[in-house]
C-alpha cells in the first residue's frame, strides 16, 4: 500500500516537471528562434516478487510477478522544427531557412543562436541586439575557411579606394556609308591612381573602305603625355572586326602627381554595317572613391556595400554553423545555445553549403512553439497530476481504515 503512494508521489513530482516545460514553452511563444521542448517519461525500477519459471515435465511455465515504483522523467529534448518568418524590413534582420545557426562570440567562447535580431553598435560592430555578442563571419574577400572567421565590422560612411583604369571597351557601328575622311570624335573619362577624373577624346576618322584610324587626345592639363595614342581598325566583307590586322595599342597616359594609366583597348563589340548609329563607350573599370551610403545582404549572407561613387564592393559574409545533432546543444541565456559532448562538432562554413540553409534578409524566425499543441499537452498533464494525486487520496483512506480496525 506504501508503495502506491511513493509510486504516485513520482508521477506528481514529473508532472510538475512536464508542466513547468509547457510553461517555459508558452512563455516564449513570440521568443525569435526560439525552439520548443517536450517531455518524456519512462516507468522506474520495478520489484519482483515472483520471478519467471521455466516448463518441467507436463507442468507449464509461469510469468513472473513484479510491482513497478513509480515513474520517472526519459527525456527532455529540444524540437529544432522549423518555423515562419516575419519580414521586419530591416537589412540587418536574419533568418535562416535550414538547419544553420549564426556563430557570437564574447572574445573567448563561440555561442550558436537561431535569433538574427542584429544591429551595428557604436564601433561599427554587427551584434545581436538581445545579448550584444559579436556576429562571425568573414570580414572583406578573405580565404573563407572555419579558421578565418572574426566579427564583422562595417563602420558608417567608410570609404572605398580609388581604382585607376586598366580597360575601356567600345561598342556600336562605324557607317559604312560614310565617305572617306569622315570622323567620329568621342569624349569619354578614365581615372587615375587617386581617383581623379581625366576627359580624353578618341577620333575615329574613315581612312579606306573597310579601315578606320583612331587617335587618342586630351586638353587636359593634368595628363602630360599620351603614348601609343594611335591605330587602326580594319572590318571584314561582313562587317565585323578582324582583329588579326587591326592594330591595337596599349594606350600609356602620363598624370601629373599620380601613377601612369595603361589602357587596354577592346573594339570587339564594334561593327562597320551601313547604319546611321555611332560608336561610343560602353565601359571603363576605373572609378573614384566612394564613402559607403547603405548595404544589402543576400542569400548567402554576403553583405554588400553600395557607395556614393555608383559601385558596390562585398565588405563582409556572415558565416553559419551546422551540427550533427543540434538536439543536444545546450541552452544558454540569451536565446543562444553551446555546443556539447552529444552535439557534435561543430561545422562551419557559408549558407548554401553543406546544408546549412540559406539566409532570409530583412526578416526572423518566429518561435515553433503551437499554442493548441501546448493547451493540449496542459490539459493532458493535468489530469495526470491530478490522477496521481487521487492515488494518494486512495491510499491515506485505506491506511486510515487499517488503523481504525483496532478500537
Amino acid at each position: 500500500m506504501m508503495r502506491s503512494m511513493f509510486s504516485a508521489v513520482t508521477g506528481l513530482r514529473n508532472h510538475q516537471t512536464m508542466m513547468d516545460v509547457i510553461g517555459n514553452n508558452i512563455a516564449n511563444v513570440n521568443t525569435v528562434g526560439f525552439k520548443k521542448s517536450r517531455v518524456t517519461f519512462q516507468d522506474a525500477l520495478y520489484q519482483t516478487i515472483k520471478g519467471a519459471s521455466s516448463a518441467q515435465g507436463s507442468r507449464g511455465g509461469t510469468n513472473p510477478m513484479q510491482v513497478g515504483l513509480g515513474m520517472t522523467v526519459a527525456s527532455i529534448d529540444t524540437l529544432h522544427t522549423p518555423s515562419s518568418l516575419e519580414a521586419t524590413g530591416n537589412m540587418t534582420d536574419l533568418a535562416i531557412e535550414g538547419d544553420g545557426f549564426f556563430i557570437l562570440s564574447d572574445g573567448q567562447n563561440y555561442y550558436y543562436t537561431r535569433a538574427g535580431n542584429f544591429g551595428f553598435d557604436e564601433e561599427g560592430n554587427l551584434v545581436s541586439t538581445s545579448n550584444g555578442l559579436k556576429v562571425m563571419g568573414w570580414q572583406g574577400t578573405v580565404d573563407k575557411t572555419p579558421q578565418n572567421i572574426t566579427s564583422i565590422r562595417i563602420q558608417k560612411g567608410m570609404m572605398m579606394p580609388a581604382k585607376a583604369t586598366s580597360e575601356v571597351r567600345f561598342a556600336k557601328n562605324l557607317n559604312d556609308a560614310d565617305t572617306i575622311g569622315t570622323q567620329y570624335n568621342i569624349p569619354f573619362r578614365v581615372y587615375d591612381s587617386k581617383g581623379n577624373a581625366h576627359n580624353i577624346t578618341i577620333t575615329f576618322t574613315k581612312a579606306d573602305l573597310n579601315r578606320w584610324d583612331y587617335a587618342i587626345n586630351s586638353s587636359d592639363t593634368t595628363i602630360s603625355n599620351i603614348a601609343n595614342n594611335q591605330g587602326s581598325l580594319v572590318f571584314d566583307q561582313v562587317g565585323s572586326l578582324d582583329t588579326d590586322q587591326s592594330t591595337i595599342n596599349q594606350v600609356e597616359l602620363t598624370i601629373n602627381g599620380a601613377d601612369p594609366i595603361s589602357l587596354s583597348l577592346d573594339f570587339s563589340a564594334v561593327t562597320q554595317y551601313a547604319k546611321e548609329t555611332t560608336v561610343d563607350l560602353s565601359y571603363q573599370d576605373g572609378y573614384a572613391a566612394g564613402t559607403l551610403l547603405g548595404i544589402s545582404v543576400d542569400s548567402k549572407g554576403v553583405i554588400t556595400g553600395v557607395f556614393d561613387n555608383g559601385q558596390n564592393m562585398e565588405l563582409a559574409q556572415v558565416a553559419l554553423a551546422v551540427f550533427d545533432n543540434p538536439a543536444g546543444l545546450i541552452k544558454a541565456v540569451g536565446n543562444t545555445y553551446m555546443a556539447s559532448n552529444n552535439s557534435g562538432e561543430v561545422q562551419i562554413g557559408m549558407a548554401g553549403t553543406g546544408g546549412r540553409g540559406t539566409i532570409s534578409p530583412g526578416s526572423l524566425e518566429m518561435s515553433n512553439v503551437d499554442l493548441a499543441e501546448e493547451f493540449t499537452r496542459m490539459i493532458v498533464t493535468q489530469r495526470g497530476f491530478q490522477a496521481n494525486s487521487r492515488i494518494i487520496s486512495a491510499s491515506d483512506e485505506m491506511l486510515q481504515e487499517l488503523v481504525n480496525i483496532k478500537r
